[in-house]
């Protein structure tokens, strides 16, 4: 063929596929395809340069703390970052002395919940919480905070959950009843800005199957709450992550148990309140059970968002209720296993679950942390756990999670220092979000 003939036939082939792989939802552009936020175009963005001085930088990526630091925001992008000794401010950049105060990547939310409460996204961003996601609302369902007028964070939604007849949560579920129809409703929540599909424990590992493949083929990673399917399984029909500790259940406890479980629940969805922490009272965190899982899932590079927030129970003086009794027990073993998980190398994220026992209202996410701690991992690993490691797990670590240069500065400010004590977390002074102070 002459070079000619070559562009005449093969160049405009070549700028056509370009173009069919541009943007989020396109189905040629595979797993190469960017995922945005569904409010991207609603969130405004700093026109000017900014110049942040004196704080201690913790990068969000296990770098060393930067101490009398300095970030250079340029139209919402970090375009400088370092000591300031070292840092080039522009003249005519607005100064905002952060001496004293400890600067972090802003806070990433790998499962938020609405819940019905309005207002609740304003309460987490303006508690350092600048992108959450949602992992099984119909996209509706945020039209009102959207519409609110009030700064809310990146909204990264799945749509609603598939899962089958009977579902565990019907307002928010897609019902599927075989896997034409699951691949069906991944492209249509893909044409309708999903950022992520998630399963719910129903669904067989053939059915996970196809719709990791439809949603791969779309760009979008799959999440999944496993209970009554084992997890092993599932992740290795394609699941890019997993939701809740308690989705390990059946890979820990011997089969007989674990099949006792699981028609428990399969018969009756509420019989897991109970059940789960029955369950989990007898595994052991120090058994070969899991040690194995741990290295199955760093093999696999699993995403794991524990949100023990949802299953904590703490002691009441004087109780002596033996339901009670297993969930204090079982909620332990839960903290446990998810220290030996961290440690065996998988890749822990933060979930807050939005509304959780032991925490008011806007601060879920700051005790997802803090029992993270507990569980055995170091505020370090926590703090990469809540921004990096979710960016990753939501494919944005290109543009958010870290403070580098030529992120987006979604950034928070407290009073403290969190590798000593993560719980100063809830000392925000000042949240900042697409380069603009939150009010």
């Amino acid at each position: 063929m002459n070079a000619n003939l070559f562009r005449l036939i093969i160049w405009p082939l070549t700028l056509a596929a370009a173009l069919c792989a541009c943007g989020t939802g396109d189905k040629a552009g595979g797993a190469s395809a960017r995922i945005w936020e569904i409010n991207r175009k609603e969130i405004d963005s700093s026109k000017t340069v900014i110049a942040i001085t004196g704080a201690t930088i913790i990068d969000g990526i296990g770098g060393k703390p930067i101490t009398n630091g300095c970030v250079v925001i340029t139209n919402g992008i970090i375009t400088a970052v370092g000591p300031e000794k070292d840092v080039h401010i522009p003249g005519g950049a607005q100064n905002f002395d952060a001496a004293g105060l400890t600067l972090l990547p802003g806070f990433i939310d790998s499962h938020f919940h609405l819940d019905g409460v309005a207002g609740l996204p304003t309460k987490f961003l303006q508690n350092g919480v600048t992108s959450l996601r949602d992992p099984g609302a119909w996209i509706e369902a945020y039209d009102g905070e959207r519409k609110s007028g009030k700064s809310i964070p990146r909204l990264f939604l799945a749509g609603p959950h598939l899962d089958m007849f009977p579902p565990a949560y019907p307002r928010d579920a897609y019902v599927v009843r075989d896997a034409d129809e699951a691949v069906r409703e991944v492209n249509h929540l893909a044409d309708h800005g999903a950022s992520v599909i998630k399963v719910y424990f129903r669904l067989p590992p053939a059915i996970i199957r196809e719709v990791c493949k439809a949603a791969h083929a779309r760009g979008l990673p799959v999440t999944a709450h496993l209970e009554t399917t084992e997890a092993r399984e599932a992740i290795e029909a394609g699941l890019d992550g997993i939701e809740h500790i308690t989705s390990f259940g059946l890979s820990l406890v011997p089969q007989i148990a674990g099949e006792k479980y699981r028609q428990m629940v399969l018969a009756d969805n509420n019989a897991r309140k109970q059940g789960r922490y029955d369950v989990w009272k007898n595994i052991d965190p120090a058994g070969k059970a899991v040690d194995s899982l741990g290295k199955f899932l760093k093999k696999h590079g699993t995403f794991v968002s524990p949100t023990l927030g949802a299953f904590e129970h703490q002691a009441v003086a004087g109780d002596t209720v033996a339901a009670n009794a297993a969930r204090l027990d079982g909620f332990d073993k839960m903290k446990k296993i998810t220290g030996r998980l961290h440690k065996a190398g998988a890749k822990i994220v933060v979930g807050s679950h939005s509304i959780i026992p032991y925490a008011e209202t806007g601060w879920a996410f700051q005790r997802e942390m803090e029992l993270l701690v507990d569980a055995g991992l170091t505020p370090a690993d926590v703090i990469v756990a809540a921004t990096m490691q979710n960016a990753r797990f939501f494919r944005v670590d290109d543009r958010l999670g870290s403070i580098q240069k030529g992120k987006q500065a979604d950034l928070v400010l407290i009073k403290g220092d969190p590798l000593k004590n993560i719980s100063v977390t809830r000392n925000v002074s000042r949240v900042m979000l697409n380069g603009v102070w939150v009010k």
